[in-house]
């Protein structure tokens, strides 16, 4: 089995490597500079053609054609590693409900995060909301997996991206945060060891 993980600094990338990480799932790093434009060269192009970062190539599993899977996007990435790497599903109902959170942080969450207006508008009461949900533990099954990477990963970029953010009424989510950053694999992931 070898996993390919097509990725740069500054990238969404980081999700599944990090979920890797903390999963064990060995897999090789291939870094691509996105302002030498690597990621637009033809042999990248012939993974992802839309030449945006992350992409994957899972030897362990072939498409339609037999050959390797590819597969780009982060949330994409992460439901495919849990699902056939790090054994998460084990109801009927878990895929979906992967699904869901990452798609809600590669969209929702990061559009609250990241667009001015919605910062203000939009961000509170999801923050509010992930405040309690994390007050009751894990978002699926009770184990640390790809949904809490996917989430977790964007509250931890509030405090890089803004670190003046003042997040004390979400005591759960700074907790949160707090405990990421101190996480070896994160550490690790982010150049933070």
């Amino acid at each position: 089995m070898a996993i390919t993980l097509y990725g740069g600094p500054q990238t969404r990338a980081s999700m599944p490597r990090w979920y890797m990480e903390e999963k064990g799932i060995p897999y090789d790093l291939v870094e691509l500079s996105l302002a030498e434009g690597q990621n637009l060269k033809e042999d990248f192009l012939a993974i992802n053609p839309f030449g945006k970062l992350p992409a994957m190539k899972d030897d362990s599993v072939l498409d339609s054609n037999g050959h390797p899977l590819v597969l780009f996007e982060s949330g994409a990435i992460l439901l495919h590693l849990a699902e056939h790497h790090g054994d998460e599903i084990q109801q009927p109902g878990d895929r979906s409900l992967i699904s869901q959170w990452t798609h809600f942080a590669n969209s929702t969450l990061a559009f609250a995060i990241f667009v001015p207006d919605q910062k203000q508008k939009t961000l509170p009461r999801l923050l509010s909301e992930l405040d309690s949900k994390i007050t009751k533990g894990y978002f699926i099954n009770n184990k640390w997996g790809a949904a809490d990477c996917a989430i977790t990963s964007y509250l931890a970029y509030i405090k890089l991206f803004f670190p003046n953010e003042d997040l004390s009424a979400y005591p759960a989510v700074n907790t949160l945060i707090q405990a990421t950053r101190e996480r070896p694999a994160y550490q690790k992931v982010m150049g933070l060891a």
